[in-house]
């Protein structure tokens, strides 16, 4: 079957628009996974994507009468920005239908490439179906972004371009899958060629339609896809490609939200790239073979396949990626509710480096004191064990724990709704602002001088990998030691600022 698509991947005459992309060492990568890892850098491209391939090789094979007609597409960015800016270089008219939810760095490409923008539904397949009416309306050509031989074998160039720069032995290749198109591509030339490399297809587990497929052994609808990896967000695998695929490749790598976040910083400690999520996905399937494989010494690569990425989504991937990587718990801890308990759970804790610690007073009015739950964050050793010791060791001395690393509404909600109004008979409390140098032990320094002298009534902390450690921290303290109060700020030399009567703190926190 590999054989039908040799010729029309030599026969591509693409590069006079697109680019033929290095392969280069992934050094930190490679060190850390003891294996030899090769990133294809389809980010080089002049879309940012390999999608520029597919679609300008689609174009080319139109006759001047299709052509004539103009073309329209439906994509959720890059295929869009590919065959806009090959439409342009072609003098086509060219339509291109997008998700509403598609990144506006993307939609704004399009523009600048000259193509027409219509934004409809909030999946591909809703604007792949508005994309279907206009051809039946306008009678223009229908470019489609996965599911056409012309498109498939324009994204097997890069497995052309790959065995060329390489031609030594390569274990694996690892291919992000969304439709299919340049997995297909790449799998029919490299098990034609090379039929020793293994190849595995990387999806996002939120959107594993090939997965799905493979189990089926039928192309399958899924019910729902996640869209954080908007790339590969396609409900079913394409025809053509599950055709291409599904006897051919060596395996399926799912791979989570957390996962990719952590392969776009490898990514980016790597080369200075910023992969968006889809085009960090099959690094991540790659990380995940080699933990589950155990292989070392191994030649491996990657296809980073694109680079459109909102600036705004790094917040929420650097938020993910410690736990992505493994080096970072998420536990909630039961604590006594008293002065300088805080203090003790932080010398238990030692060198470990503390990244999140939560907490707002609960004790009820009439009431004795009662346990303190904290949410707190955690740097661990990148390995399921060092989190298990952690969590073994805090149970062994009294302290009820729960491990949330997991717990996916826990990361994305609770760690911020921690806290709340203070109860009522809640007196005397002040609030404080702090800032300290980013060091270990800063904060166990901090809790030193502070706590068991006044009572912690609110806490949050987190590290956020800048030069300053912030806090937010609440304490009751009576009018008579507001002096003495002040003579242990000023020894602990940390700036700091009174928000007691910050109307954030009086609206949300304050009763």
């Amino acid at each position: 079957m590999p054989h039908t698509y040799i010729k029309r991947i030599l026969d591509a005459r693409i590069y006079d628009l697109a680019q033929e992309t290095p392969l280069e060492w992934a050094p930190l990568i490679s060190g850390r996974t003891h294996n030899r890892v090769l990133l294809k850098r389809e980010d080089l491209q002049p879309v940012f994507s390999f999608k520029i391939r597919g679609a300008y090789n689609k174009l080319l094979q139109l006759t001047p009468e299709q052509r004539a007609l103009g073309v329209v597409a439906a994509s959720a960015g890059n295929h869009a920005q590919g065959l806009a800016l090959a439409s342009k270089h072609l003098q086509v008219e060219a339509t291109i239908v997008m998700p509403c939810t598609t990144p506006v760095i993307k939609v704004n490409a399009v523009r600048r490439h000259g193509a027409a923008v219509e934004l409809r539904g909030d999946t591909f397949d809703e604007a792949s179906a508005f994309a279907k009416s206009l051809v039946a309306e306008r009678g223009m050509v229908y470019i489609h972004p996965y599911d056409d031989a012309d498109v498939i074998a324009g994204q097997g160039t890069v497995a052309m371009e790959l065995l060329r720069q390489h031609p030594n032995p390569i274990d694996a290749v690892f291919i992000p899958v969304g439709g299919g198109g340049l997995c297909a591509g790449m799998t029919a030339y490299l098990k034609f060629v090379r039929p020793d490399i293994k190849i595995f297809a990387v999806e996002p587990a939120d959107a594993a339609c090939l997965e799905a497929a493979i189990q089926a052994q039928s192309r399958v609808v899924l019910p729902q896809v996640g869209l954080f990896a908007d790339g590969v967000a396609v409900a079913q695998i394409g025809e053509e490609p599950f055709r291409v695929m599904r006897d051919l490749i060596d395996g399926v790598i799912t791979v989570s939200t957390d996962e990719i976040c952590a392969a776009i910083k490898d990514i980016f400690e790597d080369t200075r790239s910023i992969a968006e999520p889809a085009g960090a996905c099959a690094l991540a399937g790659l990380k995940k073979y080699v933990e589950t494989s155990g292989c070392q010494g191994q030649t491996l690569v990657a296809v980073h396949s694109g680079a459109n990425i909102n600036f705004d989504r790094l917040r929420y991937i650097s938020e993910r990626t410690e736990i992505g990587e493994g080096r970072e718990a998420i536990l909630a801890v039961t604590i006594p509710e008293r002065p300088g308990s805080y203090a003790e759970f932080c010398t238990l804790l030692g060198k470990r480096s503390i990244t999140e610690f939560n907490y707002r007073f609960r004790q009820r009015v009439g009431v004795a004191a009662q346990d303190a739950h904290i949410f707190v964050g955690l740097q661990i050793a990148p390995d399921k064990t060092d989190r298990q010791d952690l969590v073994h060791t805090l149970r062994a001395r009294g302290y009820a724990v729960v491990d949330m690393t997991d717990n996916e509404m826990a990361k994305l909600h609770i760690r911020h709704m921690v806290g709340g109004p203070a109860p009522l008979g809640l007196l005397d409390e002040i609030v404080l602002r702090f800032e300290f140098p980013e060091r270990p032990g800063a904060l166990l320094n901090f809790l030193t001088k502070l706590a068991g002298r006044w009572n912690i009534s609110m806490f949050h902390y987190r590290n956020h990998g800048a030069a300053h450690g912030r806090v937010l921290v609440g304490m009751q303290v009576p009018a008579e030691s507001r002096a003495e109060l002040e003579m242990a700020l000023a020894e602990l030399n940390y700036p700091w600022w009174d928000e007691t009567t910050n109307p954030a703190y009086q609206l949300f926190l304050a009763h």
